[in-house]
């Protein structure tokens, strides 16, 4: 089973290589890449939102969500599992951006997207709009960058999808226990 998905990792790496590879995405991947790095703007979105009084409780559960994130993927399943990176193995592909020295599995720029995007499409469906796009652009630019896996970014995809629901409905129902305890 591993072999196959190796197989079928390597096939669609190479096909989204040899399929968009241009100068334009080549200018634009690594920017968006970038807002993905550290979580950057779905931590700048928590900010933003813990800012008004409307939505100060989806700040709050988007940050619960990340720091989940970053629990889970960065720091204990990246170490546990070690899985290397596409451009560590194929060392003759010329990375647009620093190569990542962390491990590859799963895509930390895709959980903290995955996360985000369920969280803030939970919270209402009008910021879905906006974060299920920019979610999968992020995910998109680590394939095309060479520096995942299309089954790092699946599998966080997953993941993230399934943190942010289960964080989102956590606080909501510790938000609803908080309501009814004050009636």
């Amino acid at each position: 089973m591993v072999e196959f998905i190796t197989k079928i990792d390597w096939t669609v790496l190479y096909w989204i290589r040899d399929t968009f590879h241009c100068p334009a995405l080549d200018f634009l991947m690594p920017k968006i890449t970038w807002l993905g790095n550290s979580g950057f703007i779905w931590l700048l979105t928590a900010f933003v939102l813990l800012c008004t009084m409307r939505y100060r409780t989806y700040g709050i559960t988007l940050l619960v969500g990340l720091m989940a994130g970053l629990l889970i993927g960065n720091l204990l399943l990246k170490n546990l599992i070690g899985r290397s990176r596409p451009n560590w193995i194929e060392d003759t592909i010329t990375l647009l951006i620093t190569n990542p020295t962390d491990y590859s599995f799963p895509s930390g720029h895709t959980l903290s997207s995955a996360i985000s995007a369920t969280i803030l499409t939970m919270s209402n469906r009008k910021f879905g709009y906006i974060a299920i796009p920019l979610a999968c652009l992020i995910a998109f630019s680590r394939l095309y960058l060479f520096v995942h896996f299309p089954s790092d970014v699946v599998g966080a995809a997953l993941m993230g999808s399934l943190i942010g629901a289960l964080v989102f409905l956590g606080i909501r129902r510790m938000m609803d226990k908080k309501h009814s305890m004050k009636s």
